[in-house]
């Protein structure tokens, strides 16, 4: 997979890629993420790249010049399945979302700063608009983060056992299970006698039932879609 990213701020991307599982699944060739610097499209002598609202509106907004030059750009030498826009007005993001995302090939992804971006970059190349909750951040750099880090680690390869991504909360719409590991026994605190049993079948029926509790007392709206 590729991603290109488009920011104003890639000093605030760069330690994010730098890290973790997502500078491994780059040293593996699982995934290319590229960051694109916004303000080198700009042809202003300041590489100035806001500007006022039209309509008198508060807050400075994204030019369309030169998002638009960066894009075209790049969509000289690349297709892309999903050119995404973080934008807290967007389609609510979850685990459903980065599954099918992370069947992609390639994404473009924008980082909105200040009110946003001109809308005509919206409605000419914006495929999806995500928003990661009902808030509103600085700018779309931490948004993009997180969905880089949601889909990178399904993608086989980042991790060591993909398994384990596909058992993690919300991906059968419930959340996940109590964990333990070793000790069996610290501070008079001990593992339920279950996970030690080597019964596989009475294990992943624990595992089930600790699950459906879970879901039932903290996220009882996703037991709507079992």
């Amino acid at each position: 997979m590729r991603i290109d990213i488009l920011t104003l701020f890639p000093e605030q991307v760069h330690p994010f890629i730098s890290t973790s599982i997502i500078k491994k699944a780059i040293d593996k060739n699982v995934v290319e993420i590229i960051i694109h610097n916004i303000r080198d499209y700009s042809k202003d002598k300041h590489k100035k790249v806001d500007d006022y609202a039209f309509g008198g509106a508060a807050g400075m907004v994204i030019k369309v010049e030169p998002l638009h030059l960066c894009i075209e750009e790049l969509l000289k030498s690349y297709s892309y399945d999903e050119i995404i826009y973080m934008t807290p007005d967007g389609d609510s993001y979850n685990q459903k979302y980065a599954n099918s995302l992370s069947l992609k090939n390639n994404l473009m992804i924008i980082c909105g700063h200040y009110k946003g971006i001109d809308q005509r970059i919206r409605d000419n190349y914006v495929t999806k608009e995500i928003s990661i909750g009902d808030y509103v951040l600085t700018g779309g750099e931490l948004a993009a983060s997180v969905v880089i880090d949601s889909i990178v680690r399904l993608i086989p390869g980042a991790i060591s056992d993909i398994t384990s991504a596909l058992t993690d909360s919300f991906q059968d719409n419930l959340l996940a299970p109590p964990v333990y590991t070793r000790p069996e026994v610290y501070n008079g605190w001990t593992v339920p006698d279950i996970l030690l049993s080597g019964n596989t079948a009475q294990i992943d029926a624990w595992h089930l039932e600790q699950s459906l509790e879970k879901t039932k007392l903290r996220r009882p709206d996703l037991l709507d879609s079992i």
